[in-house]
């Protein structure tokens, strides 16, 4: 009887006990809903994407660097992307004659008699004799090999890195270990996606190597002219760490150097500023300064809500401006409470009237967000309520959902006005993301590692993270971020010696801070900035990407007439503090209209306000065109 008794009894406790379980795993999420806010009401649209043509790069006058296009078909986008995240004035074109207007002209992707006629390969062949500076990308035939000085071409798919000879002198500022050797393609696989061409007995030494020694970038002077065979496709690379699919690629995750896609831009713009007396190129920080730095704060939690008011204060102080990502968490789920409530908005509130950008960190801040549907574009608060399980389940979320909805509670609920930020939680990154943003209204994306990116520089976003059509939006990799190991008030060192490497060449220094406690992380703020704000620019990522995306837009051209040269701006969208590079023979006489000129490092330029079309005038006295 009594055994009977225990096994209605445990039967009935453990029914009640699933029950229960059930209840609370599948029931509606808590929500801090507020009243009568429903949004947003329009329903979002994601177009489909629209091949880019190379013919809209096609304008350019004779002094910018051609790209003789001989495959349509190819990664030629990758290149677009990163000379103009570069500063270097370039025109695409599939003319030869056009292209051999120019002193410096890069063939790509190839070079052979497939893709070029007998007459067209002679011409080539004579243009670096003539002067020229020719930049050949897989030379696979067509009688070229003596013009570059090698006997064959060699297909590899089994390199891993590019070593560079720093006694050549486009080469020469690559004084950093990770600058003088960089990786191409995971050591972890016998086969890599992205094959190589190694050039077999070169007549003069290689500019590059590979890991087995063989020449990977050969070098040879004709007369005043310059011949460079080049056997890494650098717009399939660039677009593979544009597009985050870098497969192992990068040396580390983040908090640390890693410049691979960097330095094949800067050799790019070496070599065109050797061929080319009147380059003139853009810098990449505004006032010239030596490197950009855009604080961040991911809010993603209850009690980093209080404490990112006393980051925020200190940055006032600072004179500076930082990004602060809010999470709009309104649903209590498995990472936390709901806590974006009227005493939260209250503080969102007094971050921005200290002059910071109030940015979007997502509903959810799901680890899965890589995996999210797209959605319907319908998603409208309070009816979407995304509800975080466990670190790999979250139900009822889509990309949209968590852009609309965060972006308009923001921009309903805050004095701040929609953001034009994103970043999303851990970094997940869906393949949807750069189309959905735009579609959403954002702009600026802070959501990659620079060293996954294998950049610390800025750069556009294509469609789907593929190769064929571009969007709308910019992104600014992280570089420092607070939450591996030491501890981030530990490796204040560490940081600051990243920071001294990409100060050398203007690179993008963006810090994530979650303000989650004070203590160490507030004071490594404090003094970070302290070593840095005589050196650097600092500002939040909209006031940096406003910047930017103007500079993007700038186009220029120089008329010469005998000694004279004339740099004539096109700046479609204003621009403040825009730096020119200029060549050391310069000497500014005039501008029109008259504006603020500053002399900076070097022979850069910074052009106080830029607008509309611009005329500068510089003698060249003693110079040859």
């Amino acid at each position: 009887m009594n055994r009977l008794l225990f096994r209605l009894t445990f039967g009935i406790t453990a029914s009640a006990v699933l029950a229960t379980a059930a209840y609370f795993m599948f029931r509606l999420p808590d929500a801090a809903v507020f009243p009568g806010v429903t949004g947003p009401r329009a329903t979002t649209v994601v177009p489909p994407p629209v091949p880019a043509q190379w013919s809209q790069y096609g304008e350019g006058d004779t002094s910018a660097l051609a790209i003789l296009l001989t495959d349509p078909d190819s990664a030629w986008l990758g290149i677009a992307h990163g000379l103009k995240t570069m500063g270097v004035p370039f025109r695409i074109t599939t003319d030869v004659r056009q292209a051999l207007q120019h002193r410096v002209v890069m063939i790509y992707p190839t070079i052979s008699g497939r893709v070029l006629d007998q007459q067209s390969l002679q011409a080539i062949a004579a243009f670096p004799r003539n002067g020229g500076t020719l930049v050949g990308f897989n030379v696979a035939g067509g009688g070229l090999e003596p013009v570059f000085g090698f006997e064959n071409a060699v297909d590899d798919r089994s390199r891993a890195e590019l070593r560079f000879d720093t006694s050549h002198p486009v080469a020469a500022e690559f004084t950093d270990p990770r600058e003088r050797i960089i990786p191409i393609n995971s050591r972890e696989r016998s086969t890599n996606d992205m094959g190589v061409v190694s050039y077999t007995n070169p007549r003069f030494p290689p500019l590059a190597t590979y890991d087995n020694g063989t020449a990977a970038i050969l070098y040879r002077p004709i007369g005043t002219g310059h011949a460079y065979a080049v056997g890494i496709d650098i717009g399939f690379f660039l677009l593979k760490g544009y597009n985050n699919r870098q497969q192992g690629i990068a040396r580390s995750y983040v908090n640390d150097f890693e410049p691979a896609l960097d330095v094949l831009l800067r050799l790019i713009r070496n070599i065109y500023r050797q061929g080319e007396p009147d380059a003139v190129t853009l810098g990449t920080v505004p006032q010239a300064r030596s490197m950009s730095v855009i604080l961040t704060h991911d809010i993603d939690y209850t009690e980093s809500v209080r404490n990112a008011l006393v980051y925020a204060e200190h940055e006032k102080r600072a004179g500076i401006s930082a990004t602060h990502f809010i999470q709009t968490k309104y649903v209590r789920d498995w990472n936390d409470d709901a806590f974006f409530k009227p005493d939260m908005l209250e503080t969102i509130n007094k971050i921005a009237e200290l002059g910071m950008e109030i940015g979007s960190h997502s509903v959810s801040h799901s680890r899965v967000f890589n995996e999210f549907e797209l959605g319907s574009g319908k998603e409208r608060y309070p009816q979407y309520q995304p509800f975080v399980r466990d670190a790999e389940h979250t139900d009822r979320a889509s990309v949209l959902g968590e852009l609309r909805v965060s972006r308009f509670l923001l921009g309903k609920m805050t004095t701040t006005g929609d953001p034009v930020s994103f970043r999303p939680g851990h970094l997940q990154y869906p393949f949807t993301l750069p189309q959905a943003m735009a579609a959403t209204g954002f702009r600026f994306s802070s959501s990659v590692t620079a060293n996954t990116a294998l950049t610390h520089l800025p750069f556009r976003l294509t469609y789907g993270r593929e190769t064929t059509a571009q969007s709308a939006i910019y992104e600014f990799p992280i570089t420092i971020e607070d939450e591996h190991k030491p501890r981030l008030g530990d490796r204040l060192p560490q940081a600051l010696a990243v920071a001294d490497r990409l100060s050398r060449y203007g690179g993008l220094y963006v810090v994530l801070i979650h303000p989650n406690i004070l203590d160490h992380k507030l004071e490594f703020q404090k003094r970070l900035v302290e070593a840095l704000k005589d050196r650097a620019w600092f500002g939040s990522l909209r006031d940096f990407g406003n910047w930017w995306t103007a500079r993007d837009q700038v186009t220029w051209r120089i008329e010469s007439e005998g000694s004279r040269r004339r740099l004539v701006l096109q700046v479609p969208q204003p621009v403040n503090d825009l730096p020119l590079q200029l060549p050391k023979h310069y000497r500014l006489v005039k501008t029109t209209p008259e504006t603020v000129t500053t002399p900076a490092a070097g022979q850069t330029l910074v052009v106080k306000q830029a607008a509309g079309r611009m005329l500068l005038e510089f003698e060249t006295a003693g110079t040859s065109p």
